[in-house]
């Protein structure tokens, strides 16, 4: 058996747990009216995922919970189970049974679980449409709408018929692909719309990937003339730099030796020779004393020595005086001017003379005074008179004689320590000129040294700017020597990598940046561009798989309807004894209708009657079609069970054997349960269930097997 069980928890009337077993091909159901056994074939219909209320005979999902009795407290949800045998893999499952659940709660949600684990609606149908139960409830027909498949309008019938030839399957395949199918070419459409979109930035990559690869090549050049330039300029900056400390170690040398020399000459200052002016002031203010003293003892001895002469030669008085006046005014006059003058000793020798000549004439002068004045006195004390003032006078001119010279002694000096003071200064000034030529040529070299130090930091400068812009690459040269030429060659090397440099630099740094983000773009474009291919190959293959679902379909359908029509009339001859009845395509009403998409009508022929369409058939025609149209469906491809709810009400007791009989012949197939009336429809069947409905409102259950009240019976 397919079908094992049915679970009813709080569903309608079935307020308490009431549980159905089919172990048997045929369950009949039976019950007094409105003792709840139509809500059997409901809960079949809502646990399989009925989505019509109104089809569950209620307006809002909380109709389908029990609302209570007086002794009984209402639900709070409404569940059902249907329990399938899967050991023959009915459903693609791995499951050796299948238990399908669902619930409403009183707030209308609702709940769906396959084998206890929770699922979409969605899950449920596609389980279900691999096992050949549909959402059209072909196979539970309901009190009332025994004739809804042919009520309904062709499209719909069509889908039943669909259904019930197990094309639903192939349906949803088709639905799914044609979904995948949108999905595909929506995302096909994004994806073209992202290459669209990152198109430009690979553009624009592209073309700074261009000038990286340009800066690389320019760097690369670069990269050589730096080697270059920094090999022969650190040679070049060493070589100076030698040349000119050499060149400074002399002159600063040299320096030191003049400043040692230049203290320790003495200090240059004007030169102090006050005092030997002070000790000349101080003797010549001696030598005019003492010359007033010679002067006077001078012209007294003139005056003893003119009386004595005067006397022993017997000259006149005023003939000696006359004389001797003259002589001594000259002596006098010479005496003073050679005092005035400074002489030293060639002036002393005329005054000298002067007085040897004085001398001659002084004393017959005297001598003369005396025989004049006094020529009644000895001249005795004249005589000694004479020798005393003599020897005063001597030694006044001696001393005369000694000043003058501590004079002439002290002028020498004094003009030793000029000049000896004016040595000095002309030495300093001569080291003070080499000192000044000198210290211009250091400062020169200094200067030098300066210009070096700054060219020295512009190339250690240059070293870093090439490290950053270029990497170790460019600083690694070999040394090398000078070469033999001119700067400005060296200098227009340098202008030449400032140039490349700014060019370097215009193309763009961060070109590592730009290379990986180039090369991810890139690679997402390429991704995006497979991702296009792989997608339109689905979309294609998708095509390929709608077009054969559409061909299995129609191919599939027309077979199913051509073996439908045959089961059809032959079950409709059996019922109405005569007649024929088939299946045949609507009229499309649509141009692009498809072939798929065309309706199915049905065409009758009752014996002995005129009839050729449906709106002509009474109540009992109708009933009998129907059930035939049924039976035949189900015929072609049987349905796992298959649940007819007082189908044959209308029948009378001919047809209700020939129901009875057809009944039969399809529980072969597929597992029935009836709910029914008609005591020949209960004689089929295995296994009978009566519901009733006591006095709290609660549906309740009892079953009992025909073999076994056949034994009681007996």
């Amino acid at each position: 058996m397919q079908l094992k069980a049915l679970e009813l928890t709080g569903f309608k009337s079935f307020g308490k747990k009431t549980t159905l077993s089919f172990t048997k091909p045929i369950t009949s159901i039976v019950g007094p009216n409105g003792s709840g056994k139509s809500n059997v074939a409901e809960a079949f219909r809502f646990a399989l995922g009925e989505q019509s209320i109104k089809s569950l005979r209620g307006k809002r999902g909380e109709d389908l919970i029990f609302s209570g009795s007086a002794q009984t407290p209402r639900s709070n949800k409404a569940s059902v189970k249907v329990t399938f045998d899967n050991s023959n893999k009915l459903f693609n499952v791995d499951f050796p049974e299948v238990t399908i659940e669902r619930t409403v709660f009183r707030d209308g949600v609702n709940e769906y679980s396959i084998n206890g684990s929770k699922v979409r609606l969605k899950d449920v149908h596609e389980l279900l449409a691999h096992a050949n139960i549909g959402q059209t409830g072909h196979h539970i027909i309901s009190q009332g709408e025994a004739d809804r498949i042919l009520s309904s309008n062709a499209k719909e019938r069509r889908s039943m018929i669909e259904e019930a030839l197990g094309l639903r399957v192939y349906k949803y395949k088709k639905e799914e692909a044609q979904k995948k199918l949108a999905k595909t070419e929506e995302n096909i459409g994004n994806v073209e719309s992202l290459r669209k979109e990152i198109a430009p930035h690979l553009r624009f990559l592209k073309k700074q990937v261009d000038k990286v690869e340009r800066a690389k090549e320019l760097k690369d050049e670069l990269v050589g003339e730096y080697q270059e330039y920094f090999a022969l300029e650190e040679a070049w900056l060493k070589e100076e730099e030698g040349k000119n400390k050499d060149a400074l170690n002399e002159p600063e040398k040299r320096l030191e030796e003049i400043e040692k020399e230049i203290q320790d000459l003495p200090e240059d200052s004007p030169v102090d020779t006050s005092d030997f002016d002070t000790k000349v002031q101080e003797n010549e203010f001696k030598l005019r004393d003492l010359e007033d003293e010679s002067q006077n003892a001078f012209q007294k001895l003139s005056r003893i020595e003119g009386a004595l002469e005067l006397t022993k030669k017997n000259q006149s008085t005023e003939e000696k005086v006359s004389i001797h006046a003259d002589t001594f005014s000259e002596f006098r006059n010479n005496v003073l001017k050679a005092g005035e003058e400074g002489e030293r000793a060639d002036s002393f020798g005329d005054m000298r003379k002067a007085f040897d000549g004085l001398l001659n004439v002084v004393r017959p002068f005297v001598d003369a005074y005396k025989t004049a004045e006094v020529e009644t006195e000895d001249t005795t004390e004249l005589e000694e008179e004479h020798a005393q003032l003599k020897e005063e006078y001597e030694k006044a001119r001696s001393s005369v004689q000694e000043i003058r010279t501590s004079i002439s002694e002290l002028r020498t000096k004094r003009e030793e320590v000029r000049n000896k003071t004016q040595e000095g200064q002309i030495k300093r000034l001569a080291l003070t000129a080499e000192q000044a030529k000198l210290i211009a040529l250091t400062t020169s070299h200094k200067e030098r040294a300066e210009r070096l130090r700054v060219e020295r930091e512009e190339f250690e400068r240059e070293h870093r700017e090439a490290l950053a812009l270029i990497g170790e690459e460019a600083v690694r040269y070999e040394k090398t020597k000078v070469r033999d030429e001119a700067r400005s060659v060296q200098e227009e090397r340098k202008r030449n990598i400032q140039r490349m440099k700014i060019r370097v630099e215009e193309l763009g740094g961060g070109g590592e940046e730009v290379m990986k983000e180039f090369s991810e773009v890139q690679q997402r474009e390429e991704f995006l561009g497979n991702e296009v291919e792989d997608l339109q190959t689905s979309a294609e293959a998708l095509k390929e798989l709608i077009v054969e679902l559409e061909k299995e379909l129609t191919s599939t359908f027309n077979e199913g309807l051509v073996a439908i029509n045959t089961a059809f009339n032959e079950f409709f001859v059996t019922m109405f004894g005569g007649g024929s009845a088939r299946l045949v395509a609507a009229d499309a009403k649509d141009e692009e209708e498809g072939v798929e998409d065309i309706g199915i009508d049905v065409s009758v022929s009752v014996p002995g009657k005129r009839v050729k369409g449906l709106m002509a058939l009474s109540g009992g025609e109708r009933a009998l079609t129907s059930i035939a149209l049924i039976f035949a469906m189900s015929q072609v491809n049987p349905p796992p069970f298959l649940i007819l709810d007082e189908t044959d009400a209308a029948l009378d007791e001919a047809n209700s054997k020939r129901y009875a009989d057809m009944i039969e012949n399809l529980a072969k197939r597929s597992q029935l349960i009836l709910i029914t009336h008609n005591r020949e429809t209960m004689s089929r069947a295995g296994v009978l269930y009566g519901v009733t409905m006591m006095g709290d409102g609660i549906s309740k259950l009892l079953s009992i097997q025909f073999e076994e009240a056949v034994q009681v019976a007996k």
